[in-house]
């Protein structure tokens, strides 16, 4: 889409930093090609205006290596936002939210009521994953679930056939919560996730 005058005039979108974390111990040891990491990337390349580095980490389901994993991509990488797929059904090796929690400052746990109310539109189980949401320092960690086309349904929410939205997304609350943690504003696309800002906190309107 070419620029209109309004987008033109506006100050280029802020780069952040966004660590994506696949834990499985079979796609760690080779077994199997990872999805999730592929996944994560295209959704958020196709959702945020932001210019975006990426860092990823593959780890088995360790709940040291999680850790390290997580750490690492906050404290030493300065990461806003996290991502983990997969690691959060009730098997003995799932142990993501386990992890997540063990480096938090504070959880959010409405973005994990608001995964399962999405998952449940498809299949009942959904009430048996862990997903949770937490904050370290001025970053977002969220546990996303461990299939693409989930990832996708889970972050951008239900449509139905006119378009409208049935269940919203949870990454419709990301960029303000990032904001209230300190993290840099991201500008979100339309037509692949529309941001929620009250007025006060919304700094420009980004064509597309």
């Amino acid at each position: 889409m070419p620029p209109t005058e309004t987008s033109t005039a506006l100050p280029p979108p802020e780069p952040v930093t966004i660590g994506i974390v696949s834990v499985s111990d079979r796609a760690s040891r080779g077994a199997y090609e990872d999805k999730g990491l592929p996944a994560l990337k295209d959704w958020l390349g196709r959702a945020l205006h932001n210019p975006i580095a990426f860092h990823e980490r593959l780890v088995p389901d360790e709940p040291e290596q999680v850790v390290r994993a997580l750490t690492e991509l906050v404290d030493g990488l300065g990461c806003a936002l996290v991502l983990t797929t997969g690691g959060t059904g009730p098997a003995p090796r799932d142990i993501t939210p386990e992890a997540t929690l063990a480096v938090a400052d504070r959880e959010l746990p409405g973005f994990g009521e608001q995964m399962r109310q999405i998952s449940l539109r498809f299949v009942p189980t959904a009430i048996l994953s862990r997903q949770t949401a937490v904050v370290r320092g001025k970053c977002l960690i969220i546990n996303l679930p461990g299939q693409p086309k989930s990832i996708a349904e889970t972050l951008e929410g239900l449509k139905g056939e006119d378009g409208a939205s049935l269940v919203p997304g949870i990454f419709a609350a990301v960029p303000y919560c990032i904001d209230l943690i300190g993290g840099p504003y991201l500008e979100t696309r339309d037509s692949v996730c529309k941001a929620f800002r009250p007025k006060a906190a919304v700094r420009h309107v980004r064509a597309g």
